[in-house]
């Protein structure tokens, strides 16, 4: 095997490496603990119009990892090289022998310890490879993790659930930050995704619209880093919620509808079609609001798997038939106001028979005040005295921002002219005021849905 000189050496090792000129100087700098090393002088050398010091040669060698005698013999070539051409000079003069030896040079086959520097660098590449800051327990377990806040948000206050969204949101945000395979990677986009819209949830609830949607914009980034349909439908649900409370409903039916093209396995499409009924009847669309119905109604049947996710991931019966009694009070008309009293009893009934982690709490609510404006429309005032009345032993803090907005809106309609001069509304109404007017600011312990 050929012998190369010093320039050439360097040159190759530099290239193995892929470092500049001037990135060799200042790891140079670092060794020697001096600033004396400059790329230019790195370019000469390996121009080979000068040739570093026995000590220069030393620190490059700690530079490139390699044994300094490596460069000496390289030096010492270069040296034998220059003195044979120095004899041969009158002999070489007026022919293309230089540009011959060039050539020879540069179709050399690498030295054994440009292959070993070749071979160190492979090396270091798989260590990169091997060290990583997660593995697939570790992913299991954060699943885990959020699975049980999940399904722990429907029905515990928020106070004993905040800091955890909060901490392991942070904790997967550091993880996608690190190194871990492919498809880590994308499974904790899924994490960081749903972990971003139970925080979008906790903002929603408290009111605060723009935190929630901003948190949902990024639960979207994470959704659609990880081309998981499931959590793009689940995250247009989301802002459609947000949009809705933020007195948007037409907006927010068509948020609904957007998520509908992502077809996924599980509930989201009944979850959808739901919210784009409530949203269009809100909005007066009664026709439209009632041919949602109708596609929730068929995207349940036609479901043939479970849910990934339970808790706010899903969409049980029991909170299909809460959505629907609000969409059928909306629409109005006689037939409508008995199907949501329907719809309503049989969602409470079905809350009601449920563990208490799957019991809704914020549906259990909303479902109660829909009852209660059922019977304010037929008259029946201690019926609804009733109704409210079980939303309204609930600690204030406890309660949603949709759930505080739905009871003004009834102690609005209570002040209407036929109820003026009842005893009875008076004093149901002075309650009700005094339980949202108590929730200045929204307290981090409550459901919304």
């Amino acid at each position: 095997m050929s012998e190369i000189g010093i320039g050439e050496c360097l040159a190759r090792l530099r290239a193995d490496l892929d470092w500049s000129q001037q990135q060799v100087a200042d790891r140079y700098n670092e060794v020697e603990g001096r600033s004396v090393m400059t790329g230019k002088e790195i370019g000469r050398y390996e121009r080979e119009s000068r040739t570093p010091t026995p000590r220069t040669r030393g620190h490059l060698a700690e530079v490139f990892g390699i044994d300094s005698l490596v460069l000496d013999r390289a030096a010492a070539v270069t040296k034998r090289r220059r003195k044979e051409a120095q004899t041969s000079s009158v002999a070489l003069l007026g022919s293309d022998a230089g540009d011959s030896a060039a050539a020879a040079v540069a179709v050399l086959p690498p030295s054994r310890h440009v292959l070993a520097a070749d071979a160190a660098a492979s090396a270091q590449f798989a260590r990169f490879i091997a060290a990583r800051n997660t593995d697939e327990h570790a992913v299991e377990q954060l699943d885990a993790e959020v699975a049980s806040l999940a399904r722990h948000f429907v029905s515990r206050p928020l106070s004993e659930l905040y800091a955890g969204i909060h901490s392991l949101r942070n904790e997967t945000f550091d993880l996608l930050r690190g190194r871990q395979r492919p498809r880590q990677t994308t499974d904790l986009y899924v994490t960081a995704g749903r972990l971003c819209g139970l925080s979008a949830h906790v903002c929603l609830d408290m009111g605060d619209y723009e935190s929630a949607m901003t948190h949902a914009r990024t639960a979207w980034a994470c959704a659609d880093a990880a081309g998981h349909n499931g959590l793009r439908g689940w995250v247009r649900g989301v802002e459609s919620l947000i949009t809705f409370w933020n007195g948007d409903p037409r907006r927010a039916a068509e948020l609904a509808q957007s998520g509908q093209q992502y077809a996924a396995p599980g509930s989201i499409g009944v979850r959808l079609a739901s919210l784009e009924a409530r949203a269009l009847a809100v909005a007066g669309d009664q026709r439209g609001a009632a041919a949602a119905l109708a596609t929730a109604a068929r995207a349940r049947d036609a479901m043939c798997e479970p849910d990934e996710m339970p808790g706010v991931f899903s969409f049980p019966d029991a909170k299909q038939l809460a959505y629907a009694g609000t969409t059928h009070l909306a629409i109005g008309g006689a037939r409508n106001v008995q199907q949501a009293i329907e719809a309503a009893q049989a969602a409470v009934g079905l809350y009601r028979s449920t563990t208490d982690d799957d019991r809704s709490v914020g549906d259990l609510h909303a479902a109660h005040l829909d009852l209660a404006r059922c019977h304010m429309v037929a008259g029946e005032i201690d019926a609804t005295e009733a109704m409210i009345g079980f939303v309204l032993s609930t600690p204030p803090g406890q309660l949603s921002a949709s759930i505080r907005s739905r009871l003004s809106d009834l102690a609005e309609e209570l002040s209407a002219a036929q109820y003026r001069g009842a005893p009875q509304v008076a004093h149901l109404s002075d309650r009700i005021r005094s339980t949202t007017q108590r929730v200045a600011l929204p307290a981090a312990d409550h459901r919304s849905r």
